[in-house]
C-alpha cells in the first residue's frame, strides 16, 4: 500500500511506511506499545531527508492536533499541541504584538517539528535555536507515561527530545516563550559583495557593529574566477510605526509550481544566478517587507521542490568553525562550480555563541552553509562525498535534519554523544535515518 504525500519534502530517498495512523486529539493518541512495528511521529513532512521517514513502519500524523491551550501575555508564553504550525501560530500571536523567538526559512511546520529538529534561523548570532526559547513540553513515551520535560523537570529527556529527531517519544505539546514585535513588517538592508572577504566585513558590521538582529546572505555557487564568492547580503530588524512608514498588509496568496519535472539543470540554474545577483542595481538598497517575503521567499510557491523533477533533490548543509571558514568555503564553491551542479539557492551565514540544550543539536559557533543538489544518481553523491572530507578536516558537522545519506561513521564522528543520547531513545521509536547511521 502506498502512502502518497508521506514522503519527506527532498523526494529522496523514496521510502513507504506500512501504516500512517491520524491522531485528532491528543487524550485520543492509541497506545503506542500495541504496535508491531516501530513507530515515528509525522508533522507535514519539511524535512528534507529521511529523518521524517519510518520505511516499512508505522507514521503518526499529528498535523491535526493543532489546538492552543494557552497564550499568556503577561508571561510572555504561548502553549499549544504539537501539530499546530508556525504558519498558525504566527496568524494568532502577529496581530497581538507578538513574534516567534526563532523560525526557519518555512512557516508550514509543526511547533513540535520545530522542536524535534532544533530549528535555527536568522537570528541565531542573537538568539540561538528554538530549543533555547522552549520552557515544557509534554511527552508520551509507548509505556503509557505522559511526562511533563522541562530544564528542571526530566530534563535529560528535554535535552534528547530537542534536536532528537522524533526518536524520544511523541510530543503532545509545546511551551515556548514569545518575542514581543511592534508590527508585522521588518526593515531590511540588502547589501552586494563581490568575496567571500567582503561577506565576512559586512556580517561582523551587521552583527556587532550596527546591531542587526536577522543577518542572512545568498551566495552565487556558478561565479568563477574573481566573482567567486560573490552574493547579496540581507540584514534586519523588526520595524515600528514610530521610525518607519509601514506599507497596508499584504495578502498571503501561494501559487502551486505548475509542473513536476526537473526544470532545476545547469543552464536554468546559472541563468537564475546571473539574474538574481542583477536585479539589485544597487551597492545597497532598504526596504521595509512583511515578515513573509523576508522569512519564508519560498512559501509563497506550493510544491517548489517539483522543480527538481521526480528523482527529488538533496539539500547539504553543514558548518565549521571560524579560522577554517574561508580556504573551505572556497574549496567547496570551486567544486560546486566545477561540477556543473550548482544550486539556485545557497545560504551562507554564521551561528553566534549561543548553546542549545539539545543534545544532538546541529549549530554550533561558526558558519554555515546550505546548498541543494538535484539528485542525478551516483555522479550527485560521490560530488557530496567528497565535500564530506573537506567539512570534516575543517572540523565541521553536517546537518541530521537535512541529511539523506551521510554515513554512518561520519555521524557518529560529528556526533559524538550519541552513544548518551541513545539510552533516552523509546524502545517503540525509530526512524530510517537512524537505522541508516547506525549500521
Amino acid at each position: 500500500m502506498s502512502f502518497d504525500g508521506y514522503g519527506s519534502f527532498g523526494r529522496y530517498p523514496k521510502y513507504n511506511p506500512s501504516e500512517v495512523v491520524k491522531v485528532f486529539w491528543k487524550d485520543q493518541i492509541p497506545d503506542l506499545n500495541s504496535f508491531k512495528k516501530s513507530v515515528l511521529p509525522y508533522g507535514f513532512g519539511k524535512s528534507y531527508g529521511d529523518s521524517c521517514q519510518n520505511d516499512g513502519g508505522v507514521l503518526i500524523d499529528t498535523s491535526n492536533m493543532n489546538k492552543i491551550i494557552i497564550y499568556s501575555p503577561e508571561q510572555a508564553l504561548f502553549r499549544c499541541e504539537a501539530g499546530l504550525s508556525l504558519a498558525a501560530i504566527l496568524d494568532f500571536i502577529v496581530p497581538r504584538g507578538w513574534f516567534l523567538p526563532v523560525t526557519p526559512g518555512t512557516k508550514f511546520i509543526s511547533v513540535a517539528g520545530a522542536v524535534a529538529n532544533d530549528v535555527h534561523g536568522k537570528n541565531h548570532h542573537v538568539a540561538g535555536t528554538f530549543g533555547n526559547h522552549v520552557t515544557q513540553f509534554e511527552l508520551l513515551r509507548s509505556t503509557g507515561e505522559k511526562l511533563i520535560c522541562s530544564p528542571k523537570e526530566n530534563s535529560e529527556l528535554f535535552r534528547a527530545t530537542i534536536g532528537g529527531l522524533g526518536l524520544t517519544g511523541l510530543i503532545t505539546w509545546v511551551e515556548f516563550a514569545l518575542k514581543p514585535c511592534p508590527s508585522a513588517f521588518f526593515a531590511m538592508e540588502s547589501i552586494k559583495f563581490n568575496s567571500l572577504e567582503e561577506f565576512f566585513e559586512i556580517n561582523t558590521d551587521s552583527e556587532k557593529g550596527k546591531g542587526f538582529d536577522y543577518t542572512v546572505s545568498w551566495v552565487d555557487t556558478t561565479a568563477t574566477g574573481s566573482n567567486l564568492g560573490r552574493g547579496i547580503y540581507m540584514r534586519g530588524n523588526h520595524a515600528s510605526p514610530e521610525e518607519y512608514t509601514l506599507p497596508k498588509l499584504p495578502e498571503f496568496r501561494t501559487l502551486p509550481f505548475p509542473f513536476d519535472a526537473p526544470f532545476i539543470n545547469q543552464a536554468s540554474v546559472i541563468a537564475f544566478n546571473i539574474l538574481w545577483f542583477n536585479k539589485q542595481l544597487n551597492k545597497k538598497e532598504s526596504k521595509v517587507v512583511h515578515y513573509d517575503p523576508f522569512f519564508y521567499p519560498l512559501d509563497a510557491i506550493t510544491g517548489w521542490n517539483k522543480a527538481y523533477g521526480k528523482n527529488g533533490f538533496l539539500q547539504y548543509q553543514f558548518v565549521v568553525p571560524f579560522g577554517n571558514d574561508i580556504p573551505l568555503i572556497t574549496k567547496i564553491m570551486k567544486k560546486v562550480s566545477d561540477t556543473g551542479m550548482s544550486s539556485f539557492l545557497t545560504v551562507l551565514k554564521t551561528f553566534g555563541k549561543s548553546k542549545s540544550p539539545g543534545m544532538l543539536s546541529f549549530p554550533r559557533q561558526g558558519i554555515t552553509m546550505a546548498i541543494d543538489f538535484r539528485y542525478n544518481g551516483e555522479k550527485t553523491l560521490n560530488v557530496l562525498n567528497d565535500l564530506d572530507l573537506m567539512v570534516k578536516y575543517a572540523g565541521g558537522v553536517l546537518y541530521p535534519a537535512k541529511d539523506a545519506r551521510m554515513s554512518g561513521k561520519d555521524f557518529r564522528t560529528f556526533y559524538p554523544q550519541y552513544t548518551e543520547f541513545s539510552k533516552y531513545i523509546d524502545p517503540m521509536f525509530s526512524s530510517s535515518f537512524w537505522r541508516r547511521v547506525m549500521s
